[in-house]
């Protein structure tokens, strides 16, 4: 399969990471957007990966790629055969998917160190077919995305700090994970561990500001990511046979942050609203843009928990004991997506991530 992406793209990097422990051939390719017009009319909205299979179907979307393939290649399953650890893995996963980019595009975007490195770098990936000369580019490209996903993502001199404070918490979770195991839920990494690649791998693993604080504070996270990269499948994974107490700080931290937006997102997006406003851990937001696909991720949480037994379900109940947590399992949600419903990803029309989902 080609997969198209970038070498220093987010959600490129978890699917290659995925894709090499599973040894499922690939080849990695940057993005076509000159040929945009085609690029949507398979897959709907251009966001890094896309892939294009040997039987002709293109698939987006990450987490839905992830979950195809697993079905396709389901020796060394990634999710965790107990359903109570299986549903915080995904959890986790959602978190660094959803959660943790605004500090990773922060940390790419807000330090002219990031931002001179990667608008070089891109310039190459996605923009060689463009004909201006390589300084204009690189500075539409450091504006774009400093403004569209720094900015507009709510990064101001008030959040600043909050912001960085969100990757340190990440470390130091991950760092109280691997104290006694190479991955965060057993001897095999799982979907968790595959979702935190994301941002670990190509931005916090990699970008100067937030490498170097890797490095300094949680070694174990940075040999984890080399870990991640070059572990290839077991057939028999032995994960967790219940959730451990060293994920606790980083449960807490799930639902004071990434569920605390996925409740104001959709509530928002109930009412009409274009934007929202947030208040995280004492550190208020504004202006925050509102996402339809954040939606169907909580959607998404919720039905894979809806699914488990009632004696699993109170376990999850018991695990996550904060007031965030009862969006999981309330009656209902402030709003519908209405995203997915004939079950089609990733082989669907995607929609835009960062905004109100129109492909």
């Amino acid at each position: 399969m080609k997969v198209y992406g970038s070498r220093v793209s987010y959600y490129t990097g978890k699917l290659e990471a995925y894709l090499r422990y599973k040894r499922i051939p690939y080849s990695l390719h940057g993005m076509p957007y000159h040929d945009a017009k085609r690029l949507k009319e398979h897959v709907g909205a251009i966001q890094m990966p896309i892939v294009e299979r040997d039987d002709g179907r293109w698939m987006s979307d990450s987490t839905p790629i992830l979950f195809q393939l697993e079905k396709e290649h389901p020796d060394g399953p990634v999710i965790p055969e107990h359903p109570v650890v299986g549903f915080v893995a995904l959890l986790i996963e959602d978190y660094a998917d959803e959660w943790l980019w605004r500090s990773a595009m922060h940390y790419r975007w807000s330090y002219h160190y990031g931002r001179d490195l990667l608008s070089n770098i891109l310039v190459d990936e996605v923009a060689a077919h463009n004909p201006f000369p390589r300084f204009i580019i690189r500075r539409v490209i450091r504006f774009r995305q400093q403004h569209y996903f720094v900015k507009r993502d709510g990064v101001t001199k008030k959040t600043w700090d909050h912001v960085e404070q969100g990757y340190l918490n990440a470390l130091d979770n991950m760092s109280a994970m691997l104290e006694t195991r190479p991955f965060l839920l057993g001897n095999a990494p799982s979907i968790a561990d595959f979702g935190l690649m994301g941002p670990m791998f190509r931005h916090f693993g990699q970008d100067p500001t937030p490498a170097e604080i890797m490095r300094d504070r949680a070694p174990q996270v940075y040999e984890w990511v080399a870990r991640m990269w070059n572990t290839q499948m077991d057939d028999t994974p032995q994960y967790l046979s219940e959730v451990p107490e060293d994920g606790e700080p980083m449960l807490k931290e799930i639902c004071e942050t990434h569920l605390e937006q996925l409740i104001a997102n959709a509530t928002a997006y109930g009412r009409g609203a274009k934007h929202f406003e947030l208040t995280v851990q004492n550190c208020h937001y504004t202006k925050l843009p509102v996402s339809r696909y954040r939606v169907y991720c909580l959607e998404h949480l919720r039905e894979a928990l809806a699914v488990l037994a009632s004696a699993d379900q109170d376990s999850v109940r018991a695990l996550l004991p904060y007031s965030q947590a009862e969006i999981l399992w309330a009656e209902s949600l402030p709003a519908a997506s209405g995203y997915d419903s004939d079950n089609m990803l990733p082989f669907g029309k995607a929609i835009n991530v960062y905004g109100d989902g129109t492909p």
